[in-house]
Order: structure tokens, then sequence, then C-alpha cells
């Protein structure tokens, strides 16, 4: 891949061309990341922080998690093995203590950093009868509380999730929707070309890649530097837009 010059950066655009670039598709899918897209910060090592701090994690669990994450900020375990290994951590928790964990941390630590750009846009696509789907690496107890804000089926998040037997949270992985595995996961659900697609990191590129146009918003740098190549334009809530 051909790195791009100091002067080659992507397109801003304002929230009236965000919107008229997004209704001029006429899309008919539309699939959304969820952190850093539809709300602010990481609501994955969040919640994790969370439940070290509410006593929900025994410390063994805690230790454990503690080393591999730190591994994971000295780029020693993957993208992939850490989304899995936050999720698998709560094993042998009932699936209802995950539930109200995570609506409780929704409400105090997530909501107040929605966009509501994107409440509105979300809104206005259902108005237009568009499929709508959210794809995260983040845990399904998570990611399926915090679209209830945005009238959002369960039936339409892929995230990462485990098998639950017997109302007991286990350790086997059923999805890690990172990086080329959104696209799988999509795949499996059936969409293989959306309309539209909007993510906000590096980790959402291969999904923005299959759109049939991919809409960036709040990039991180990876990001910003992937669009600056692929000609995407990209767009900043009002609440995290650069001076």
């Amino acid at each position: 891949m051909i790195a791009p010059s100091l002067s080659a950066v992507p397109q801003v655009l304002s929230t009236s061309d965000f919107e008229s670039a997004v209704f001029s598709l006429e899309p008919r899918i539309a699939v959304f990341d969820c952190d850093g897209t539809l709300w602010s910060g990481d609501a994955g090592s969040s919640f994790m922080h969370w439940t070290i701090e509410t006593g929900l994690l025994s410390p063994a669990a805690i230790a454990w998690l503690d080393d591999r994450y730190a591994g994971y900020k000295r780029n020693e375990v993957s993208e992939l093995a850490i989304c899995g290994e936050m999720v698998q951590v709560y094993q042998g928790i009932p699936e209802s203590e995950m539930r109200d964990a995570a609506t409780e941390f929704f409400h105090r630590r997530i909501e107040p950093n929605i966009f509501p750009e994107m409440q509105r846009l979300i809104a206005a696509l259902q108005e237009d009868s568009v499929d709508i789907w959210a794809v995260s690496s983040t845990n399904d107890w998570v990611i399926e509380e915090g679209v209830k804000r945005f009238d959002l089926s369960p039936a339409r998040v892929l995230a990462a999730r485990v098998e639950v037997a017997n109302g007991i949270v286990t350790n086997r992985l059923l999805d890690v929707p990172t990086d080329e595995g959104k696209v799988i996961s999509l795949a499996r659900a059936g969409i293989t070309e959306p309309d539209a697609v909007f993510g906000n990191s590096v980790h959402d590129a291969a999904m923005l890649a299959i759109a049939r146009r991919a809409f960036p918003v709040n990039p991180t740098p990876a990001l910003l530097e992937r669009s600056a190549i692929e000609g995407w334009p990209v767009y900043f809530p009002a609440s995290v837009r650069p001076n």
C-alpha cells in the first residue's frame, strides 16, 4: 500500500453535507459500528473497568485480565484475542447479572456520550424503512443495551458473544466481529453488499470497503490515513470535531 503524502488528507464533511451524502444513496441496508461511531469512547474497555470497580469479576479473573490487557497494550496480544477474552472472562456468571450490569453501566458511563447527529440520522433512516445493522467487537450485553437508544432490535446486532448455557455465561466464543471478522459476521447474516457503512476505526476498514459508500465517522488517526488513501470523505459530530 502506498502511504499518502503529508498533504493528502480526506475531505471533511459538514453535518448537512454528511446527511445529504447518506440520503442521496437512497440506501436499503446501512451498517454501523458502535464505539466511537454512535457514541464517543470505548464501551468495551470501559465496561471491563466498570465490572472490576463494581466487584462483578473475581480477584483471580481481574488478575488474569489485567495481565492480558497489559499485553494487548504492548502489542503482544492481538485485537481479535483480547476482544474475545474480554467476553470469556465473565464465564460462570448468570447472564441476568451481565444484562443488569450492562444496563447500569451504559446509563451511567456511555449514554451521555451518544452523538445526537447519529441518533437523528438513524431515526430518519428508519422512517425510510432502511434495514439497519450494528456491528461491534464489544460484548453483546453492552451493545444490545446501547442500541435501545436508537430503537434497534437485538436481532440486528452482531457483537462479541459467548454461548450461554442454562442461564450461565460460558467461555465458548460464538463471534468476535473485528477487522475482516466484521465482514464475515455480516456475510453470515446475509449482508454482503451494504449500501452505507459507518465506522470510526481502522478495525472497521474491511467493513467500510465492502460498502457502496463508506462513511468514516469520528475517525481515528489510522482511519484518517486510510480514508485519504481510499478517497473516503470523513465526518466529525460536533462534540468531537477538531478545532
